[in-house]
């Protein structure tokens, strides 16, 4: 699925309400070994405005950055249970309306926090070091050096920070329609980029 207008990616995001990263009810993902729930505490809405609110109040002047956080993980909207493909599936979908950029950064988020696996696995917090093997695991060492390279890396490895901490339970970061501007203004800005190459 390709997005071609801001109102079809509004609607997607407007139906990440109710919607979490597993198609399972969160309340009923237990972790066998510890019956703590498995997955992200909030729904794939709230997670969203969360990371995109913490990107805004970090990097004010980055609407790329604020806006894949946004959209990172609609990917888990577009094929339920495949939180290995969540990144690739989300930045495919969004590429011809948002750009490379946000694109890219959208399919990076996973790689930082392989990355971040690898490079400080004590870092990670708790929630945060079952998913990286579903997702690839850590990264090898040629792995690493190449995503340190990667012009984009800083800015993936703020994303998957502000996406980490974006799921606290009954935080209010705003209203979806809030971001319909900053989305608009990304698309434009996307469509001119695209008409010059």
């Amino acid at each position: 699925m390709e997005l071609r207008s801001v109102e079809e990616l509004m609607d997607l995001l407007h139906a990440c309400r109710g919607a979490w990263d597993t198609p399972v009810f969160p309340r009923s993902r237990l972790h066998p070994s510890g019956g703590r729930p498995v997955g992200d505490p909030v729904d794939l809405h709230d997670h969203a405005l969360q990371t995109a609110a913490l990107l805004r109040r970090g990097r004010p002047s980055d609407k790329e950055l604020q806006v894949a956080g946004l959209v990172h993980d609609i990917g888990h909207l577009l094929r339920p249970g495949d939180d290995a493909g969540h990144a690739d599936h989300a930045a495919d979908a969004i590429r011809p309306l948002l750009g490379e950029r946000v694109s890219r950064l959208v399919r990076l988020h996973v790689a930082a926090k392989r990355y971040l696996a690898t490079a400080s696995p004590r870092g990670l917090p708790p929630r945060s070091t079952s998913t990286p093997a579903a997702q690839g695991g850590a990264m090898t060492p040629r792995e690493a050096t190449a995503f340190e390279h990667d012009p984009l890396a800083e800015d993936a490895v703020t994303l998957w920070q502000a996406d980490d901490a974006g799921k606290v339970v009954g935080l209010y970061a705003g209203d979806m329609e809030d971001w319909r501007t900053v989305l608009e203004l990304v698309a434009e800005r996307s469509a001119r980029l695209g008409a010059v190459d």
